[in-house]
């Protein structure tokens, strides 16, 4: 358990086990203990990362606008701190658009990318162009609490325990900062970046995943060489719904860049 200050912000982190490393980065509202199946499966032969992006769990949220270019910039100055030239990452949601930007942005430093539920655009279709706009003036009218409350609803349908986690999750944000925070996660765009991928590349998504699961066939037709899974049994948060299937996933995949 470690913080350290880069890009003006307190960024958090916990490390566990040795051997590659292993990256791993949170959906939006969500923080490191995300991955807690992930990190018990692969710190046995990893050395796993898993951290809090700015204004998520115990890292910090400077004043101004939030630059969503600064979140791969952290995830870069993370692997500088960890003395990493190069690392596998792994990430879900808006931690799976970060990492696919560090990939775009980093190329070098970035050995192998995991997406999961990763969303590459905020315009993919009507739908997004309709539905992102009137979200980000929800979140401004509605009590924080409210929207926990429904995304938690949402997300535990099939694994019962995630409602207790999503509300933990909220409850490290402020309300101001959850509108701060979301206004930069939506300016993220990758549409034109996808080709520029040149680092092996695994594609999972839930297939009960009625928010990004529209995106998935696009990015894995668009990043060269991507392998794609759908994981049965599984909504938006796939890496806790069916863990036991993400994690074999990952591992054949992984294990397939030795070989």
């Amino acid at each position: 358990m470690a913080t350290f200050k880069i890009n003006g912000t307190d960024i958090y982190y916990e490390e566990k086990g040795s051997g590659p490393a292993i990256i791993f980065t949170h959906g939006h509202s969500m923080y490191h203990k995300q991955w807690v199946p992930q990190i018990d499966y692969f710190s046995n032969s990893y050395r796993t990362v898993a951290w809090d992006v700015r204004g998520h769990g115990n890292s910090s949220l400077p004043e101004g606008e939030v630059d969503p270019e600064l979140f791969s910039k952290d995830l870069a100055a993370l692997m500088d701190k960890l003395e990493l030239p190069s690392a596998i990452l792994c990430g879900l949601s808006m931690g799976g658009h970060i990492s696919l930007q560090t990939a775009v942005r980093y190329p070098e430093r970035v050995q192998a990318l995991v997406l999961i539920g990763t969303p590459f655009t905020n315009t993919f279709n009507w739908f997004e162009k309709t539905t992102a706009p009137f979200s980000r003036l929800a979140t401004r009218l509605i009590p924080l609490r409210t929207t926990a409350k429904l995304t938690a609803d949402a997300l535990s349908k099939i694994t019962p325990s995630n409602h207790d986690f999503v509300m933990e999750a909220f409850g490290l944000m402020t309300h101001r900062n959850f509108i701060r925070h979301w206004a930069g996660n939506l300016r993220m765009e990758s549409k034109d970046d996808l080709e520029k991928v040149k680092c092996p590349t695994l594609i999972l998504y839930g297939d009960k995943d009625n928010m990004v699961g529209r995106q998935q066939a696009e990015l894995g037709a668009r990043i060269p060489g991507a392998i794609i899974h759908q994981i049965p049994n599984a909504h938006h948060l796939t890496n806790l719904d069916n863990s036991d299937e993400v994690n074999r996933r990952i591992e054949d995949f992984l294990n397939g860049l030795s070989g």
